[in-house]
């Protein structure tokens, strides 16, 4: 093969791997299970709010499974400047849920809240490439800060629904309910420890499928109610009329628009990150298109706002099975069971706490993904107050629900949400540590630095501490341990993150002139 046939064959990206029908089509599935729960909650909370029968209320489900899976597909399988080609499941957005109701309480009804949707998702089309831009603000520091916050301010979910999933429930909270999501987690936990690949990839499916069959057994799921009800529906187009655009819930919902940009744009380098692929602000860019794409298309078939679903990012990472082509038949999925409402209803009846046992497990997992990615970050400057001021502002409203209650509806319709609340902390913090170095103390000069690692100059070696001695040419401190010598040269870039202790000691430099 010819130099230059070989430079044209490009290399396999990993998202691209194909799986045979069978894994794809269960591992397709699991991400279905795992997203179930959130993506139907929205429609159950609004058409609750709105004050719609069950009939209607089942309709908003349907719609909301079916335009889930078409944009889902529309993500993962892409077709030009739509879709970012990654392994990421598409479906209502949890953010709008608040405003969304304020929409309804306020007169307006459920027609008003998609001529809402509508005109934010429009707009949130035009200023997509805007945010695909500011990929180069998004450093390990702000990327690790926000995967770390994705899994702790999804942690709460898990736990709700790990006590029931609904908080009007006689028996929510009790030690039955959290029992079921315990034996859930144990089981992924042992499924996770086989020896067989298969059986620990597809822990999650497995557990909740044997956490269902458990539940069942001890008269904890109700599958009564899948036989009722229409076996196959099209989810009918503007079957509530024709949206209503009243001002003020437009602006509320365009805000809300801005933070699920913010989000996905987390997610899209998230799943990146884990992935091991290249994102760039074009792919980014394809990915919010096609988010604010699904979003506009959304209000025509009766349902609202759609972007990635973090808590799939975390089963990727758990999984470590990053075809998107796993995604899209997930996506596929979504749809059938719009279509199929008797599927649906089979879905429906998996209990929230066998859910929460898996979620504790895959929003753990997104966690320790973003603090894998915070190890490559170099604490011997002001990164280390990035990170500490980030999370801990992050995790304000998880910990305080209502701490911006008194704030003006849009600031806390933004900061209500951890991940946003963070990723725009650091990003500020990183722009004004990193990026101005007007005024900066350097990388050594602040008060928050991490500690760095103890060297010692040659003309420094007079400097000794007790216990301190050379041994056959090396520096040795009293525990043992040697302590490299290096020059002058070699200790600024050190102290300035040019070069650090491992590759000094694999070049050989420590070495030199002990005495």
């Amino acid at each position: 093969m010819s130099a230059a046939h070989s430079k044209s064959i490009k290399p396999r990206r990993p998202e691209d791997e194909r799986l045979p029908f069978g894994k794809t089509i269960a591992y397709g599935l699991q991400h279905v299970l795992t997203m179930y729960g959130g993506i139907i909650a929205p429609p159950l909370i609004i058409g609750g709010a709105a004050g719609l029968n069950a009939t209607d209320i089942g309709l908003l489900v349907a719609c909301c499974l079916f335009v889930g899976g078409v944009a889902t597909i529309l993500q993962t399988i892409g077709i030009p400047f739509f879709g970012a080609q990654l392994p990421l499941v598409q479906g209502t957005s949890f953010a709008a849920v608040a405003t969304m109701v304020a929409i309804v309480n306020g007169g307006g009804g459920i027609r008003a809240v998609f001529g809402a949707v509508l005109v934010a998702s429009v707009i949130g089309f035009l200023i997509a490439p805007f945010f695909a831009r500011i990929i180069r603000f998004f450093p390990p520091v702000v990327t690790g800060v926000v995967i770390t916050m994705i899994g702790v301010s999804l942690t709460p979910v898990a736990a709700n629904w790990a006590m029931g999933g609904n908080a009007q429930s006689e028996d929510y909270g009790s030690l039955a309910n959290i029992g079921l999501a315990a034996g859930t987690l144990l089981i992924v936990l042992l499924l996770s420890k086989v020896g067989s690949a298969a059986i620990s990839r597809l822990s999650i499916l497995l557990a909740i499928v044997i956490g269902t069959i458990v539940a069942a057994v001890l008269g904890m799921a109700d599958f009564s109610k899948v036989g009722q009800g229409a076996f196959f529906a099209f989810p009918q187009p503007l079957a509530f009329g024709w949206p209503i655009f009243e001002i003020g819930g437009i602006i509320s919902m365009t805000i809300v628009v801005l933070v699920i940009l913010t989000e996905t744009t987390a997610d899209i380098l998230a799943v990146g990150e884990i992935a091991k692929t290249k994102v760039d602000s074009k792919r980014i860019a394809d990915g919010l298109r096609a988010d604010m794409a699904s979003s506009i298309l959304a209000p025509f078939f009766n349902t609202f706002t759609q972007s990635a679903f973090a808590q799939n990012v975390g089963l990727v990472a758990i999984t470590g099975v990053t075809s998107r082509f796993v995604v899209a038949a997930g996506g596929g999925i979504l749809v059938v069971l719009g279509l199929l409402p008797v599927l649906g209803r089979v879905v429906a009846a998996v209990p929230m706490p066998v859910l929460g046992g898996a979620g504790i497990v895959l929003f753990g997992t997104v966690a320790a993904s973003g603090i894998r990615t915070l190890s490559k970050v170099k604490y011997d400057g002001p990164n280390l107050v990035i990170v500490a001021a980030s999370i801990a502002f992050g995790c304000l409203p998880i910990v305080k629900g209502d701490f911006y209650a008194n704030f003006p509806a849009w600031f806390e319709t933004i900061f209500h949400s951890g991940i946003s609340s963070a990723a725009i902390m650091a990003v500020l913090l990183n722009l004004l540590f990193n990026e101005f170095r007007k005024g900066s103390p350097g990388k050594d000069g602040s008060v928050f630095a991490a500690a760095p690692p103890r060297l010692v100059k040659r003309e420094e070696v007079c400097g000794l501490i007790e216990g301190d001695h050379f041994e056959d040419g090396k520096l040795i401190d009293k525990d043992g341990a040697e302590i490299p010598v290096v020059t002058s040269e070699e200790f600024e870039q050190i102290m300035t993150g040019q070069i650090d202790l491992v590759e000094l000691e694999r070049n050989g430099h420590s070495k030199r002139g002990g005495h």
